[in-house]
């Protein structure tokens, strides 16, 4: 049954997925619209900068620059020893690496984001697994089904969060300490 403001679903996709999609699209449109005007800048500088565009018209400037600069051209010789060209790449690797930077700490914190509900949707599928799994090994019990499975039981267990971080934690330090003797 479709609901008022919803669409069809696309071939092969059910209305569930569908959904997600729109919801999907419509969250990163809200915070693209919430974006600060640095951010917005810094993102449109680092993705020309990051463009086949942004390497031919430094293969034109700079060699354009050198080849004048070494007479190779018409054009007269304003930098002979090719010292102001150095200062003006040093100065724009500077200006240009902060705007990566600035660039990918946003990516860096989005990805947090993405790996919190990750994990967070990971805890609440394993929590309805167990569930499921307690519902029909109750099933199984009143049908006469024999639920006598060490790994099902294990299964069937709640599983603590914070518990299975501390394992994970000590494993890693466990295994730096190996590497590092």
């Amino acid at each position: 049954m479709k609901l008022p403001g919803q669409r069809e679903p696309d071939d092969g996709f059910s209305q569930v997925v569908a959904n997600n999609i729109e919801a999907l699209l419509e969250r990163r449109r809200v915070r693209k619209e919430r974006e600060p005007l640095s951010q917005v800048i810094a993102d449109r500088i680092t993705g020309f900068v990051g463009s086949m565009a942004f390497v031919c018209l430094h293969l034109v400037l700079f060699g354009t620059w050198i080849l004048a600069s070494t007479g190779k051209t018409p054009l007269p010789r304003f930098d002979p020893s090719l010292v102001l060209l150095a200062m003006f790449a040093s100065v724009e690797a500077i200006f240009l690496s902060t705007f990566i930077l600035i660039t990918q700490n946003r990516m860096q914190q989005a990805a947090d984001r993405r790996a919190d509900l990750n994990l967070h949707i990971s805890l609440l599928a394993e929590r309805e697994t167990t569930r499921l799994l307690r519902l029909a090994a109750a099933i199984a019990r009143k049908t006469g089904v024999s639920t006598d499975d060490e790994e099902l039981v294990e299964l069937m267990q709640d599983v603590s969060p914070e518990k299975v971080m501390d394992a994970v934690e000590r494993s890693n330090a466990e295994h730096e300490a190996k590497r590092g003797s």
